[in-house]
């Protein structure tokens, strides 16, 4: 079953994480919407602009590729997309904000996205 999954971070880097997260997404299968401070495209989608805070429909899943030194401003925007969950990938880790959204009822995982799919756990 396909999970709208959000990359907070994307990048059309191939030596970054959040890069291979939008490939492996969408390898198996799970529509992506890459946002980000930088544009361009990965995995055949355009980077949104993290800035404009666009609204997105239907999210289960945001996966964090930002440190927690950036997440504060964030925060709101994020939990106002009303994921299932977010998973807060290796170096991504804030307690601060993973309290926030376990407190609205959103799931908070340390984890990472490559290694739940890998694993068949995503």
């Amino acid at each position: 079953m396909s999970k709208k999954t959000v990359i907070v971070g994307a990048t059309n880097n191939p030596a970054r994480y959040a890069y291979l997260a939008a490939s492996m997404l969408t390898e198996y299968n799970h529509e992506i919407v890459p946002i980000s401070i930088k544009t361009g495209e990965v995995a055949g989608r355009e980077i949104l602009d993290i800035r404009k805070k666009p609204a997105i429909e239907g999210v289960d899943t945001v996966t964090l590729y930002i440190g927690p030194q950036h997440q504060p401003e964030w925060y709101e925007y994020i939990l106002s997309l009303k994921p299932k969950r977010i998973i807060f990938n290796p170096g991504t880790e804030n307690e601060e904000f993973e309290k926030l959204a376990e407190d609205q009822g959103i799931e908070a995982t340390e984890a990472c996205t490559l290694v739940l799919l890998r694993s068949r756990q995503f």
